[in-house]
């Protein structure tokens, strides 16, 4: 059984199962779609970029060799942030292919896809297998394509320092974690136009698997070291394509990602906000924001939400994630100047929309942070564990007979509500919520939980990674 498969953005697996003809022969089914539909470039075009990890280049490579052989015409952005190249496919109205695993380990990769209007959405990923399914393909071409180039960062930049301005951040001082962030020149780049001083660390050769969604530890010392050296407003970083934003404090502690997407939704005046339901329970608090759609994980349900919002008459329609990433689903315009729509994850929107924030505020991130009192939210995962063993997992705690679930939160008063549309989440009788699902980008099983208290809801977190490992590996 191959590993590769759609999650909940793209395209992932192993690097040993997506390299050679695999990654050939889905670029070649995504072609096909694109064909079927006439939906290539005005000259057959198609955008492929990449992210820094080792097998990424050889990938592409092989990627543009597809979309050749299918008859269109490949161009290469190089190593590029998936937003900066979903930006560039808007504006050349082509479509565009991502080699990405995002955050997942060097030992994986994937693909993401991108028509002319925007991301694919689970119908397209259909039809993509379909097509796939249909090919009749023995090998990779052993002759390399010559695709022509196109610089997918200019513009990328020029929309951010055209909107924010070029005194946005005057007077801040930014550290910037660059580990392999595809972004993290481009980025120093955008936050020095905009007058912040932005101090680069902790950039690395070699691929680091940063999760914005469950930061390794060492991620946790070296924000909060730096922040004891003094002198930083903010850190900030990305995931490994820079589509998810990771923002800390000026005490070096991070700040989720959903209060990152609430704060940049109130910047941007929003009028409507989709975002997944592992976000913070505090969304819902009646009077923060005029609308708030609740869907499941992953960038394809929020952005089909995002444009029925729309549909629906909202005029700022903004999504986004736990794990940071925001979609911008309209036009918006503040302070005279105008922002196009971007419906993509995107990291850089994010993290300007926080700084301008404390800039304008002449307050320290920190005290913006708690002014939104959020409940404490923390998530962490299990890793390689089957999706089928959390499925067995989640069908004994959701099933009839109550007997288990509240056995094994008896300590909480029980399970109160559950909700299923996606993975299982238990709202405890104490008012607390855990949240178990399995990743759709890695053999890993998620849990999220919320409390009002920081030494609570570290508490529920170890006990429900307690459950979830004795239970699955009794499975």
């Amino acid at each position: 059984m191959t590993s590769l498969k759609f999650g909940t953005s793209g395209l992932r697996g192993l690097v040993t199962e997506l390299v050679g003809l695999p990654a050939y022969s889905h670029v070649r089914a995504f072609c096909a779609m694109i064909a079927e539909d006439g939906a290539a470039g005005p000259g057959g075009e198609v955008l492929i970029g990449r992210d820094l990890r080792s097998s990424s280049p050889l990938i592409a490579a092989q990627c543009a060799r597809a979309v050749a052989d299918a008859g269109l015409v490949p161009i290469y952005c190089g190593a590029v942030p998936t937003p900066a190249l979903a930006l560039a496919s808007l504006q050349a109205r082509a479509p565009a292919v991502m080699v990405t695993g995002s955050h997942i380990p060097d030992d994986r990769n994937g693909l993401k896809f991108y028509r002319s209007r925007g991301e694919i959405d689970k119908v397209d990923e259909g039809r993509i297998l379909a097509h796939h399914a249909a090919l009749n393909l023995s090998a990779v071409p052993a002759e390399a394509a010559t695709p022509n180039s196109l610089d997918a960062l200019s513009a990328y930049r020029a929309r951010y320092v055209d909107f924010f301005g070029p005194a946005a951040l005057d007077g801040l001082t930014v550290g910037v974690y660059q580990h392999s962030a595809v972004g993290r020149d481009v980025l120093c780049d955008i936050l020095a136009a905009l007058g912040a001083k932005a101090v680069a660390l902790g950039r690395s050769d070699r691929f680091i698997p940063v999760d914005t969604e469950a930061l390794r530890p060492e991620d946790v010392a070296l924000a909060t070291g730096w922040a004891r050296e003094g002198g930083l407003d903010a850190i900030v970083s990305t995931d490994g394509d820079a589509d998810r934003p990771l923002i800390a404090d000026e005490t070096g502690r991070f700040l989720r990602g959903d209060l990152v997407g609430a704060l940049t939704a109130s910047f941007l005046g929003a009028d409507a906000i989709v975002t997944p339901v592992t976000s913070n329970s505090a969304l819902d608090r009646p009077g923060l924001f005029p609308k708030v759609v609740r869907t499941r994980v992953g960038s394809p349900y929020v952005i089909a939400s995002m444009a029925q919002a729309a549909a629906d008459g909202a005029a700022r329609v903004v999504g986004f994630e736990a794990n940071g990433g925001v979609l911008l689903g309209s036009d918006v315009e503040r302070g005279g100047r105008r922002l196009p729509a971007l419906p993509t994850r995107d990291a850089v929107l994010p993290i300007l929309a926080v700084l301008t924030g404390v800039a304008e505020a002449g307050a320290p991130l920190s005290r913006l942070a708690a002014e939104r009192k959020f409940a404490v939210a923390l998530s962490d995962r299990l890793q390689e564990v089957p999706q089928e063993k959390t499925a067995e997992l989640i069908a004994g705690l959701d099933a009839d007979d109550p007997t288990f679930r509240d056995a094994a939160f008896a300590a909480h008063g029980g399970v109160a509500a559950r909700d299923r549309r996606d993975g299982l989440r238990l709202t405890l009788g104490d008012g607390n919520t855990v949240h178990f699902r399995a990743s759709g980008n890695a053999p890993e099983l998620r849990v999220y939980v919320e409390a009002m208290a920081g030494a609570a809801a570290t508490e529920l977190l170890a006990e429900g990674l307690k459950l979830a490992r004795e239970a699955t590996s009794r499975i």
